[in-house]
């Protein structure tokens, strides 16, 4: 596959149940919910158990359901927080039981109320926002109620109480609907990555596809205009050998002379095309002496005209060149008809290099759209380059097919930079004889 054209591993997608919610903040934060609620358990118990208000049974019976608080989150409330409430029954069963060890604790003793810190995110974050707020109202409300139904203390602590429940209220409002709003943009970040993901291994596969058929076209082409142009070349060389063997045997060793030419040449082809290298006719040589040991090689006669200074190109742009000739040259051997003159001419010019063969043979229609694979193949090859292919024929008229290829232009030369100007010397003041003032 061409080096223009990499494909990286696709990470591991979202969609997939082993890593389909990596990029949750729930999962990779969940520990920091643990020991929050660790903390805000542990205060409450302590706050519990050292009441003197109460006597020790109560203040144990209020502890006692603290403490039955911590294994039902353990057990069932922590999966469920995990799942951000995806089944709602367990859910509502959760909260529910802790909703009744709370109340519980709280009516009995006043200070457990401090677990309302705990519970109340909860609610948010596996319940739904009307079901929230109502598993919140009672959470901060029904505790203030019970226990002064309960106790019966005086007005003024109830009153301090009830300002308690509602400043947490709004506290547990607040806070429950910046929760759901940030599990909500984690599912949709989440639901992002995976599209991404999934778009990103849709891209490598197009990717993969694409650099195949595009190093399977550039094979297609080489092998069109090295080996496949040999191959008929010596399949023409047998003929011709065939015919000669018994009537002209000197011209049937030049023929043979030159098969084992045209076999050297396959090979060393086939071999530069395997290391990718440059074909064997511009291997340490110019694009002219390429061009006139084609020509040499070619049956018909064929002359090759330089126009211009000739100077070293980029090997994309010789190869496109050679490969022109080439092709042009094989269609010659094949539709011009015998006694066809070639003319190659390479013209070397300021921006652009234009390399035409023109054959004297019987021409075709140029109006009818080219089926064969040679034309349209090196329309793609001068393409790439940003170079232009045009073909003019008629029948009776020859065939003229020229390749134009941009060259960059020269840097321009500095223009010098203007002497300065000599500056005027200074007039020499007159002298004045200070001994007559």
């Amino acid at each position: 596959m061409p080096d223009d054209l990499p494909v990286e591993e696709p990470a591991r997608r979202l969609s997939d149940p082993a890593g389909a919610r990596d990029s949750d903040v729930w999962d990779r934060g969940f520990l920091a919910w643990d020991v929050y609620f660790g903390i805000v358990w542990s205060a409450t118990l302590i706050f519990t158990l050292g009441v003197e208000e109460h006597t020790p049974l109560v203040r144990t019976a209020a502890a006692g359901l603290m403490v039955l608080l911590a294994p039902w989150y353990v057990w069932v409330g922590r999966t469920q927080l995990m799942a951000q409430g995806e089944d709602q029954r367990r859910s509502v069963s959760y909260i529910a039981g802790a909703v009744l060890l709370f109340l519980g604790a709280a009516i009995l003793v006043g200070e457990t109320r401090v677990a309302t810190f705990a519970l109340a995110p909860q609610c948010f974050m596996v319940l739904r926002m009307r079901t929230a707020l109502v598993a919140v109202a009672m959470i901060n409300i029904a505790p203030v109620v019970g226990w002064a139904a309960l106790w019966r203390p005086d007005e003024r602590l109830v009153f301090f109480n009830a300002l308690f429940a509602v400043v947490t209220l709004v506290f547990s409002a607040v806070l429950g609907s910046w929760i759901i709003r940030i599990i909500e943009q984690s599912k949709e970040r989440a639901e992002l990555i995976a599209e991404l993901e999934a778009s990103r291994e849709e891209i490598a596969r197009l990717s993969s596809e694409r650099g195949a058929l595009t190093e399977r076209e550039r094979m297609s082409r080489e092998i069109h205009d090295t080996l496949a142009q040999g191959f008929t070349s010596l399949l023409m060389l047998v003929q011709a050998v065939d015919s000669e063997l018994e009537r002209d045997m000197p011209a049937a060793r030049r023929h043979l002379d030159l098969m084992a030419d045209t076999a050297r040449l396959n090979l060393a082809e086939a071999r530069a095309l395997v290391a990718g290298g440059a074909p064997a006719d511009l291997d340490g040589s110019s694009l002219p002496d390429a061009l006139r040991r084609l020509a040499a090689r070619h049956g018909q006669p064929a002359s090759v005209e330089v126009t211009g200074t000739a100077r070293s190109l980029s090997p994309a742009l010789e190869v496109v060149a050679l490969r022109t000739c080439q092709e042009a040259l094989a269609n010659v051997s094949r539709h011009a008809g015998a006694g066809a003159s070639v003319t190659i001419s390479l013209t070397y010019a300021e921006g652009a290099l234009t390399v035409a063969v023109r054959d004297t043979g019987c021409g075709f229609d140029d109006s009818v759209p080219a089926r064969g694979y040679g034309l349209n193949g090196l329309r793609a090859r001068a393409a790439e380059v940003g170079g232009g292919v045009e073909v003019h024929s008629g029948p009776g008229l020859g065939t003229t097919v020229a390749v134009r290829l941009p060259l960059p232009l020269p840097l321009p030369l500095p223009l010098p930079l203007p002497l300065p100007l000599p500056l005027p010397l200074p007039l020499p003041l007159p002298l004045t004889d200070r001994s007559s003032q």
